[in-house]
């Protein structure tokens, strides 16, 4: 039973380093030629198929132009304009060349440098593509790649501006409307609505050519945010890619693991642009749901870009991932923040820990605190754990002497059927179960993985500060002082607690503590104070524990005899 509690701890550990492979599901493979003449059934998530590099659907053939004149009448700008909203959430900067977003600024969330944080890459002025440019799936463009969109008279185009700069208060919403025409086939309107204190907005596009409508597919990208190097090697959750929610199930594309087979979905309730705390959200505007597609383009002597692609799009969300903001927005868009296996448990803990929030306004005590309910709501099981395996250490001897009585049973299958009778009438008698020991902790095991998803996506924790050198709880300790103090009471902990094992397997017990320190040096900060606390509690029930079972031997074999 020792062995397998080991095994079952350490697998445990090992799951953590691959976590964020079964975070969410694959998304599904394409369909092969082949296959492709197979009927979809309703609501299932089926991919669109790969045509070409940047293909999200087949081409459309270019309309056939009508016979008589369409009389279009040109609409342009003559100049270049910036568009500023500010809101008690965000400040967004719009411009009319191509009608997209050039910044959005979020004033309660900042970068390293204390500014405030801008969910526009810095990337795309390289690229020379904003977030809701539009995706011209026109084939010379679609050959063409990036250089196509930005060529694109989609985005190249100087839109005549409905709107003003200003502000709008919570409760109020504003309107920017963006109209071109080229005054011979194209026509081109982009309407946002924008709410005062939410971080969603309405999306109306309509592109018309040759009189004929055309499917808008707006583009975010390349990439969402601007996270500096150390901020990425000092997180611990995913980088960027794309989620997208389709018939109940989440699917996950991420910018190091693309695959042009896997990054095309239809029947999208919604699709994502994400990193481990931001979003860039689209819903489509049919209620049947919509196409979305992650686009990849390499760049020579350039880094990889990325971009979502979002067909007919009538919502968008962008911001941070905020729990209850997501929760309020509805449409399922909760799920976006990844808790993992136990979700549910996760829920639980993080409802839990910002009920604490609100009466001691620092996270790490909050922590702490939550720790201490977690502990005392499990002190039934951990007692009756650490009970079995001291009843179960009292019985080593006869254990051992029933093992050497029975020399032959691992060939032996009739002494060991035998031996297995007496040894379960052994512990009949004394009123122990086997699994006991192990059964109370494997218990907790989904209460951690709950906790230490919780830890990883809350972005409450994201530049934190608990006390001293903790400055930010969402990333390890700088000074590793928490890891090692961990580590120590680990030790400790371990050294207080009743043990079947023989002195050989004991001393092998003692390389867990080395063994997770080690694991917990790059965790965040935020979860080595919830583990290290914990081992602080657990040394302090261990001692009370044991205490109690010394009292309840000395009162069932008499007071000892003095000497």
């Amino acid at each position: 039973m020792e062995k397998r509690l080991v095994l079952a701890i350490v697998l445990s550990f090992l799951l953590l380093l691959v976590w964020q492979l079964v975070l969410v599901k694959k998304s599904p493979e394409l369909q092969t030629a082949a296959e492709q003449t197979v009927p979809v059934q309703t609501g299932q998530v089926q991919p669109v198929p790969e045509q070409k590099k940047a293909d999200v659907a087949a081409p459309q053939p270019p309309a056939q132009k009508a016979d008589k004149p369409l009389n279009i009448k040109q609409i342009s700008a003559s100049g270049e304009d910036k568009i500023t909203l500010d809101t008690s959430l965000y400040q967004a900067v719009w411009s009319n060349k191509g009608g997209v977003l050039t910044s959005w600024k979020l004033r309660k969330h900042k970068n390293e440098k204390k500014e405030f944080l801008d969910l526009v890459p810095l990337s795309a002025k390289d690229a020379g593509v904003y977030p809701f440019s539009l995706y011209d799936d026109a084939p010379d463009s679609v050959k063409a790649g990036l250089q196509g969109i930005v060529s694109s008279a989609y985005n190249s185009a100087l839109y005549k501006v409905t709107g003003s700069s200003g502000e709008v208060r919570d409760g109020e919403k504003a309107e920017i409307r963006f109209n071109y025409a080229d005054g011979k086939e194209l026509e081109i309107e982009k309407i946002f609505t924008f709410y005062g204190g939410r971080y969603d907005f309405d999306i109306a596009v309509a592109i018309r050519r040759n009189g004929q409508p055309v499917e808008p597919r707006i583009l975010w990208g390349p990439g969402i945010g601007n996270p500096s190097e150390s901020e990425l090697k000092q997180s611990f959750g995913s980088g960027g890619g794309t989620t997208v929610f389709a018939s109940n199930s989440l699917y996950r594309v991420d910018e190091k693991k693309y695959k042009p087979e896997q990054s095309a979905f239809n029947f999208v309730t919604w699709a994502a642009y994400d990193d481990n705390y931001f979003a860039a959200m689209f819903l489509p505007a049919a209620a049947g749901g919509g196409t979305a597609a992650f686009l990849k383009e390499d760049v020579e002597n350039k880094a990889s870009y990325f971009f979502l692609s979002a067909a007919n799009p009538g919502k968008a969300f962008v911001g941070p991932k905020d729990f209850d903001a997501l929760t309020a927005f509805g449409h399922d868009a909760k799920k976006i923040v990844r808790f993992g296996f136990f979700g549910f448990i996760a829920e639980i803990l993080f409802v839990t820990l910002k009920f604490i929030h609100k009466f001691v306004p620092n996270w790490g005590f909050a922590i702490i605190i939550l720790t201490f309910i977690i502990k005392v709501l499990f002190f039934p099981l951990t007692y009756h754990s650490t009970k079995s395996m001291a009843k179960m250490a009292d019985l080593q001897p006869k254990i051992k002497a029933l093992r050497a009585k029975y020399k032959k049973s691992k060939t032996d299958i009739a002494q060991r059927r035998q031996m297995n009778e007496e040894m379960m009438k052994l512990y009949k008698e004394n009123g122990v179960n086997p699994a006991g020991g192990c059964l109370p902790m494997i218990l907790q095991i989904p209460v951690f993985f709950g906790l230490f998803s919780l830890l990883r996506v809350a972005i409450e924790l994201r530049q934190s500060p608990w006390i001293l050198w903790i400055k930010d709880l969402s990333i390890k300790d700088p000074l590793y002082i928490t890891p090692l103090l961990m580590g120590a009471t680990q030790f400790i902990s371990q050294k207080m607690t009743p043990t079947t094992a023989d002195p050989a397997q004991a001393r092998m017990m003692l390389i867990m503590p080395v063994v997770m320190t080690f694991f917990f040096m790059n965790f965040q900060s935020g979860l080595v104070i919830y583990w290290l606390t914990s081992n602080v509690l657990q040394i302090g029930q261990q001692y009370i524990m044991n205490r109690m079972m010394h009292k309840k031997k000395v009162e069932s074999h008499g007071k000892p005899r003095k000497k």
